[in-house]
């Protein structure tokens, strides 16, 4: 049964010496298709170039954004990078990832929602999906997207946020990414997927980040998204196989690829 990591920055630093070998492992365990997020021009490249990489294990599949955390006072010039690589031809799958993050820095939290609302329109300009990330500003993030009027669909990257807040997601056609959170004992996204169908979610990994217990603490990988699979389906009742195949289909339609 195939499984798709729709979140993984598998171009960075941390995979660079082992790279084929964490491939193969992914592979091994099911993942055929690894989507690569984008976060500022220092990385933009290294997701072309690893997309670019002939592999006949993987399918790696990039996509082009401004990460919040990386909207600073030059947020200008990368929003004008972005919108080149967006119009140079090269296939990209999502606009991504984008969206608010008040946990790090909020000197900058006007250009951020400036820099989200932008980068929508961009995705919308281009038909592609978008990459949400909202950590503290689930709200926030929802209602930049509702200002849209449904024009614009995606994933809510790294979703642990409440019930109600999934709901308003789901109601705008949004899936839910779900990640190795779900495997932490007191994260308590397991009891908020229970009140959730497995329709409106897909996989991830966020790797190098956020990695599953029991790795965790040591750095991530696509592999480790079995786990994420496994632990959805202990907490909906439902079998490894079922979760792989509607969060690989949930996928494949978010990314126009069905």
């Amino acid at each position: 049964m195939s499984l798709i990591d729709t979140h993984c920055h598998l171009y960075l630093e941390e995979f660079e010496k082992e790279l084929d070998d964490i491939i193969h492992r992914a592979k091994h365990y099911g993942v055929d298709k690894i989507f690569l997020p984008a976060i500022d021009s220092e990385t933009h490249q290294r997701v072309i170039n690893l997309s670019l990489l002939v592999n006949a294990n993987c399918q790696l599949l990039p996509m082009m954004g401004l990460h919040p955390c990386s909207v600073k006072e030059n947020f200008e010039e990368e929003l004008k990078i972005v919108k080149q690589h967006l119009n140079s031809g090269t296939k990209f799958y999502a606009v991504g990832e984008i969206g608010l993050d008040y946990h790090w820095d909020l000197n900058f939290k006007p250009q951020q929602i400036d820099a989200f609302e932008r980068q929508i329109e961009m995705a919308i300009e281009k038909n592609l999906p978008i990459i949400i990330h909202s950590r503290k500003s689930t709200q926030d993030c929802i209602d930049v997207v509702k200002k849209f009027d449904g024009r614009v669909k995606g994933i809510f990257h790294c979703f642990g946020g409440t019930v109600e807040e999934a709901k308003q997601i789901i109601d705008l056609g949004f899936y839910l990414g779900i990640g190795g959170v779900v495997t932490y004992r007191n994260s308590g996204l397991k009891e908020v997927l229970q009140q959730l169908s497995l329709e409106h979610l897909v996989l991830e990994t966020d790797a190098p980040y956020l990695t599953p217990v029991p790795h965790r603490g040591k750095r991530n990988e696509p592999s480790y998204i079995k786990l994420v699979c496994g632990s959805i389906a202990a907490a909906l009742g439902k079998s490894y196989d079922e979760v792989a195949e509607v969060t690989s289909r949930n996928a494949l339609c978010v990314f126009q690829m069905n």
